[in-house]
């Protein structure tokens, strides 16, 4: 017998008791049939005829009990001991009453509960057949799925093997730098032991075959964001700090741009780790105030937007004035067409692998993001591109090997969602995330030296790595 129906059981079971015990137990309560009333002078015993009688209980058919009184032949008005004993009589039974009602209702939801659970454990094994019955069935999709993504990974071997040959390459080549070098070192002691033009020779031909092999990495496309690193936690909400991507190995000066309005001043730093200590090198006073985050430094010299314009401004940090200014045709400015966030962000500036961008939108092209590629000296437009993708619900942009990648948001949950080749002029939608760890991206800039991601995360300097696949050119390829 299941559970539900022994909790069933028990309770009509209990209902049956307190039946019987009204029956028998009743009467002698409140002192009915043969019971004696005590007076200070006399004993009077009263007959079935003169005293009230329990006649039979009983059970409704919904389990309620029900008692059968006999009032005796003499009238009720009579304030007598018999007068008196009815009084207590009903009070008892009105008490009894109550007290079964309460039963009843208490019985009634305890069945309804019985009902629900018995239902429920219905649906649980109905389940529990049906995930038995379907377990082949997905097995099945997702051996299927996984077949699906292993035919997608198949393009791939033939890259995999270019990969593993310029590794074994590479390691010979580590291998004759060392020969040369120890040859070298011989020549050091003992001049003249070897021949000095044949081992130059060697050298340009070494030279020579690993820039054919870095010739064969062509440029990467966006695969991964991971981080970010917080390298310092300075200023307002918003902000731009950078390094300039053609900079020698030795240059690592930084540049720090706070706000995105209503300032002229640069600080520079000559490394990171002055940076992070506070220990500025150099104050630039600019001629004119910035508009927006998106500045960049590029070959020793500032590009940003003229404040409350679509001018750019090219500002040289070593001679210290501007070397170029041009307005930039047609190019929304003073929050027309922002990124999400707002800040006068209409104009971006950024530099990659291939040379100086900028990235606006136009009444021209219905608010949508323009790509142009600037010449650096005179800020020219050498080429533009119009996307289809609205300025107003791009969140931020960086430039990769003339690939734009675009974010959808500049608050968590933001990810790289669409990507533009201007080597190809098509697009596709991409889902690459990374960690808005403090909530607000203001500024998000490409450095191809560092390759890395420099962002202004709401208060916070911080640095996003990026991985990027690079594909091996073959002798097939033209």
């Amino acid at each position: 017998m299941s559970l539900p129906l022994l909790k069933l059981g028990a309770v009509l079971s209990t209902m049956a008791i307190i039946s019987n015990w009204m029956s028998q137990t009743l009467p002698s309560l409140v002192g009915l049939n043969t019971t004696r009333l005590s007076t200070p002078d006399t004993s009077t015993q009263i007959s079935p005829k003169e005293g009230w009688q329990v006649y039979s209980s009983a059970q409704d058919p919904d389990g309620r009990c029900i008692c059968t009184v006999v009032a005796p032949e003499q009238n009720l008005c009579s304030r007598d001991a018999k007068s008196r004993q009815l009084r207590q009589l009903l009070e008892k039974v009105q008490n009894m009453s109550q007290s079964i009602e309460v039963l009843n209702l208490r019985t009634q939801r305890d069945f309804q509960y019985v009902l629900k659970m018995e239902t429920q454990m219905k649906g649980l094994k109905a389940k529990f057949r049906q995930i038995e019955d379907d377990r082949k069935t997905l097995m099945t999709k997702h051996f299927q799925e996984l077949k699906e993504k292993m035919d997608e990974l198949l393009p791939l071997i033939p890259v995999l093997e270019q990969y593993k040959t310029d590794a074994k390459l590479i390691t010979q080549f580590k291998e004759e730098i060392r020969n040369l070098s120890a040859v070298l070192t011989g020549i050091q002691e003992e001049i003249g032991a070897y021949d000095y033009e044949e081992l130059h020779q060697r050298v340009l031909s070494l030279e020579t075959r690993l820039r054919d092999c870095m010739k064969k990495l062509t440029c990467g496309k966006l695969m991964k964001i991971t981080g970010p690193v917080t390298v310092k936690t300075s200023g307002t909400r918003f902000g731009a700090w950078m390094t300039d991507p053609l900079a020698s190995e030795k240059n690592n000066r930084v540049w720090y741009m706070d706000s995105y309005t209503n300032n002229k001043i640069v600080r520079e730093y000559k490394s990171i780790a002055d940076f992070v200590s506070g220990a500025e090198s150099r104050t630039y006073n600019l001629p004119f105030k910035w508009a927006g985050t998106n500045h960049v430094v590029y070959n020793g010299s500032l590009y940003f937007n003229k404040y409350q314009s679509n001018i750019i401004i090219k500002y040289s940090f070593d001679m210290g004035r501007v070397l170029a200014q041009r307005s930039l045709e047609y190019a929304g400015f003073h929050n027309v067409y922002p990124y999400t966030w707002g800040g006068f962000s209409d104009i971006d500036l950024m530099a990659d692998e291939i040379g100086l961008w900028a990235v606006y939108a136009t009444n021209q092209n219905a608010g949508n993001i323009v790509i142009s590629q600037l010449n650096q000296d005179t800020l020219e437009v050498m080429k533009s591109w119009n996307t289809g993708y609205p300025k107003r619900s791009a969140g931020e942009s960086f430039m990769i090997c003339g690939t734009l990648y675009v974010t959808n948001s500049h608050l968590t949950g933001a990810k790289v969602y669409y990507s533009y080749s201007t080597k190809t002029s098509t697009y596709e939608y991409t889902d690459i995330p990374f960690h808005n760890q403090y909530f607000h991206i203001s500024m998000l800039d490409y450095n191809a030296r560092d390759r890395a991601l420099y962002a202004w995360n709401n208060g916070h300097q911080v640095l996003f790595n990026v991985t990027l696949f690079h594909i091996i050119k073959t002798e097939d390829d033209t």
